[in-house]
């Protein structure tokens, strides 16, 4: 009985960081990867580099070819930031006066 109790404190720090760190970092990840099968062409993008665009073409090699300023770049898919995307295609919410 003494030796469970003396891992027990360990056992509850394991899952602590399962409950607050992995867990958390698991469902983001998972998110992103679908926001990336999502990714259809026409979209505007922001990639994690900041440079903002349209989705011209999505290939099956999960890379993507993207129309800017400077002309048409291709991307990896994981490259497509998925927060700063979902900012610039939010709907527009007006002000009451």
């Amino acid at each position: 009985m003494e030796q469970i109790q003396s891992f027990l404190p360990i056992i509850l720090l394991f899952l602590v960081m399962y409950l607050f760190l992995i867990r958390p970092q698991m469902k983001k990840a998972k998110q992103e990867k679908q926001f990336a099968a999502q990714l259809k062409k026409g979209d505007k993008v922001i990639t994690t580099g900041g440079i903002h665009g349209r989705v011209l073409e999505l290939n099956d090699d999960g890379t993507c070819v993207i129309e800017c300023g400077a002309g048409k770049i291709k991307f990896e898919r994981a490259a497509i930031s998925m927060e700063r995307t979902a900012k610039i295609n939010a709907p527009v919410k007006e002000k009451k006066l």
